[in-house]
């Protein structure tokens, strides 16, 4: 029996980097249709990668240096994970017949695409299939309906973690967000990690929103996707939630500090999404809030928030 011949693919990062790698993805399987797709990821991300048409096996990796791939060499290994030169060591070591990489001077001998810092991290993973011969639509990023059903419909989602400090809004002025829709009328409940909880609590608390609006720590990935997806809006900063009601066509206002909109923001020109910026670039990973993000107030956020409200009311 024929050995179907496999195409492993790197993007062992998190929930934001996985949805921004999709078109990426399905570009691959279109280009190897006969091929087994499997992607080195987290196995936290299992949930969502099994909504992701193009993957045929999970390979669980924990980041870098954790790569062990148990088969035959790959026909073709591709670095989403980023420019090396440890990702390119860690495919390397699976002896692939084909590797599709940015260049690293670490390895003088490795062809690959220059690397660029000035364009979107979709546009970023599609150039380089390009690079590669294989065409890539950047548009292809929608995700399929979640199978489970969603632990409350309709409502809007208050999302005010984020894996750094520089990331995010306070606490306070998320409340006064949540508080004023809420006394409008709408369904509002806070979603974070587990380790997220007393944030989330802090939030609802001064919001005045009742115990049962703190979903933290109570869904898993599946069922977060499954209530993004079923929301009304979306309110987080710059985070993997937010990619996740990109990805489902969810309306939502993201909050971006230190990185700009045009790199990791929803696809411009789509009204669904409102980014906010004002335009300050910073370090996405420091750890204290973005001095541009402090700028954002409140009442800007709500004013977003409001008007995507109304024209989901009025389209239905």
């Amino acid at each position: 029996m024929a050995v179907t011949e496999a195409v492993l693919v790197l993007r062992a990062l998190g929930l934001g980097d996985l949805l921004t790698a999709v078109p990426a993805l399905r570009a691959l399987h279109r280009a190897r249709p006969d091929a087994r797709l499997v992607l080195a990821a987290p196995e936290g991300l299992r949930d969502v990668v099994e909504l992701i048409d193009a993957v045929d096996e999970l390979l669980p990796t924990g980041g870098l240096g954790a790569l062990d791939w148990p088969g035959e060499p790959p026909s073709l290994a591709v670095n989403l994970h980023g420019s090396g030169p440890e990702s390119i060591r860690d495919l390397l070591e699976g002896h692939p017949r084909e590797l599709l990489t940015h260049r690293h001077p670490a390895f003088p001998d490795q062809v690959g695409l220059e690397w660029r810092a000035d364009v979107h991290e979709i546009d970023r993973w599609c150039r380089l299939l390009e690079y590669g011969g294989i065409q890539a639509d950047r548009d292809d990023f929608r995700l399929p309906e979640p199978p489970g059903p969603a632990e409350i419909a309709g409502a809007v989602v208050i999302h005010p973690g984020a894996a750094y400090a520089a990331r995010r809004w306070p606490p306070e002025r998320y409340a006064v967000v949540a508080g004023e829709l809420a006394a409008a009328g709408q369904d509002v409940v806070v979603t974070g990690t587990a380790a997220e909880l007393p944030l989330a609590q802090e939030v609802a608390d001064r919001a005045g929103l009742p115990a049962s609006a703190v979903l933290a720590g109570r869904t898993g990935l599946a069922e977060l996707a499954a209530l993004v997806a079923a929301a009304r809006l979306v309110v987080c900063g710059d985070t993997g939630v937010g990619h996740v009601a990109t990805a489902f066509g969810t309306p939502s206002v993201l909050l971006f500090g230190p990185t700009p909109p045009r790199l990791w923001g929803p696809p411009p020109g789509d009204g669904r999404h409102v980014a906010l910026w004002v335009g300050d670039v910073g370090d996405p990973h420091a750890g204290k809030p973005d001095s541009g993000l402090l700028m954002l107030q409140p009442d800007r956020v709500l004013t977003a928030a409001t008007g995507l409200l109304r024209e989901k009311v009025a389209h239905g």
